[in-house]
């Protein structure tokens, strides 16, 4: 089953006094990268979290975050911070000095963050870890699905660049012995006109369009990529992450495309050849967003 790198997931879970929200977002990453983002308070969550993420997911730059939502007020405490509010006052007077209107007013103090200090009461970290847990299982769960609903489309296109690039290979195959045959024609015409009423030794032209033969043949290359579309099918369908697998696969196909090309000699093959190496990057492309 392929998996899509890309996705994205929201769980939620609550209690009597807490609301706890996690959303999970990824994208393309050659290794696995996760950034957790928790309330500072609530940090101890993060090796759970992280633990959680590196057992389900293999490969992608992933970005968890947990926001938790107080719903009973009675859990935190607001203290003002009284030699703060002094100095902020110190300085609104000296600043009136200067012309500015003396507007000094509660509203005005409210807008201070800094003269108030909120304090929590003692946190239950085992609650607050079961609820954070179960929001971020749900969160995966929703993650998860789309990430294989996307693998399912990529496997779909996968599915037809395969069968276009086997194709390609299939009129190689069909192309090269009939660019031996046109050679020997070529060698047989070539001859006749050089040697005129001569008689054309056969046996030469049979031995120049043999070596001819075993200098064009792409036969192991052709077995070869056969082998590798095969080898490619049957990993899809696999239920572990495959994608460094499948680009290593690809890597030996371009490999086979490039050492054809190599040895073709006729126009035909060539533009087959070319034809080949832009599916193959096509694949490349796809599988580059798979876990």
């Amino acid at each position: 089953m392929l998996k899509s790198m890309t996705g994205f997931g929201r769980g939620e879970c609550g209690a009597d006094d807490y609301v706890i929200k996690v959303q999970i977002k990824s994208v393309n990453h050659r290794y696995a990268d996760f950034l957790i983002k928790t309330p500072r308070i609530y940090n101890f969550l993060e090796d759970k979290i992280r633990r959680f993420a590196a057992d389900n997911i293999s490969r992608g730059k992933v970005e968890i975050s947990v926001g938790i939502e107080h719903i009973n007020s009675a859990d935190k405490e607001i203290r003002l911070n009284a030699p703060m509010a002094n100095e902020y006052i110190s300085a609104m007077r000296e600043l009136a000095q200067f012309g500015v209107a003396d507007d000094l007013s509660m509203s005005a103090m409210l807008g201070l963050s800094d003269i108030f200090d909120v304090e929590y009461k003692e946190i239950d970290e085992d609650a607050i870890t079961e609820l954070a847990m179960s929001a971020l299982s749900a969160a995966f769960d929703d993650f998860n699905a789309m990430r294989i609903n996307e693998g399912a489309r990529l496997g779909e296109n996968l599915k037809c660049h395969l069968s276009d690039l086997l194709a390609e290979v299939e009129m190689i195959e069909l192309r090269s012995p009939q660019c031996v045959e046109e050679y020997r024609e070529r060698l047989r015409k070539k001859l006749e006109e050089v040697l005129g009423d001569r008689t054309v030794d056969e046996t030469r032209i049979i031995t120049e369009a043999a070596i001819f033969a075993d200098k064009i043949s792409v036969d192991e290359e052709t077995v070869r990529l056969r082998s590798h579309i095969c080898a490619f099918k049957e990993n899809m369908t696999a239920d572990v992450p495959i994608g460094k697998k499948l680009d290593f696969i690809v890597q030996e196909m371009n490999r086979e495309a490039n050492t054809t090309g190599s040895k073709c000699n006729d126009a035909e093959t060539a533009a087959h050849v070319v034809e080949m190496k832009s599916i193959i990057e096509k694949i490349r492309e796809q599988i580059q967003n798979i876990e």
